[in-house]
């Protein structure tokens, strides 16, 4: 069966809540002080219809975060490497992280208003089954690689939103110095390829 057609209007509608909640999160102190409310008022949109269409304040936030990643899943489905599936698998993971890492940086206030979010944890949204599902895949590919699912998850949470708000906010820490740690930390982390099983290397 054919999926129903979203109206125009319902489009629009839904295209102008998601540009008002970005907006407060962004200009906001906290994103705990964002309320439906406030996206309705600022979308020109009944409260009614935040709650019909994203369920809580939890499903608003994830559908925003979704439709910002959307471009960088493409990247990773189906793109070239470094971040696509044709990758070398340890160059593939560092760059999947790196790719996670810049994704918080560019939606700080996003991030943090997911992982704060009351009703839900992070862990349980989709977008964070699809960065651990895809990690743990390619670390998988690494020999020596021990309990991928768990070392996805290490490594996930070095990119975890309150980290990344602490060290560029509080800290102060640069973006590339940011970059520059988390790469040394993953690299230490992944098995290494030995000697004799690099292409063209002596027996």
């Amino acid at each position: 069966m054919t999926p129903r057609k979203e109206r125009a209007d319902a489009a629009r509608n839904r295209e102008a809540v998601l540009t008002a909640a970005d907006d407060l999160f962004a200009r906001s102190e906290s994103p705990r002080s964002v309320s439906m409310d406030d996206v309705a008022a600022a979308a020109g949109v009944g409260k009614g219809t935040l709650f019909r269409r994203f369920g809580d304040r939890t499903g608003l936030i994830r559908a925003l975060v979704e439709s910002r990643i959307e471009p960088l899943r493409q990247a990773v489905e189906a793109g070239p490497a470094p971040l696509g599936p044709t990758a070398e698998p340890r160059e593939r993971v560092l760059a999947l992280l790196d790719a996670v890492l810049l994704f918080k940086l560019d939606n700080r206030h996003l991030a943090l208003a997911l992982e704060e979010a009351g009703s839900g944890s992070p862990y349980q949204a989709g977008h964070y089954t699809w960065w651990h599902t895809t990690l743990e895949h390619t670390l998988q590919q690494l020999p020596g690689a021990a309990d991928s699912g768990f070392t996805a998850h290490a490594l996930l949470a070095a990119t975890r939103a309150d980290l990344v708000e602490h060290l560029a906010g509080q800290e102060g820490m640069s973006r590339e110095r940011m970059r520059e740690h988390l790469a040394a930390f993953a690299a230490g982390i992944l098995p290494t390829t030995p000697v004799s099983d690099t292409p063209g290397a002596s027996a």
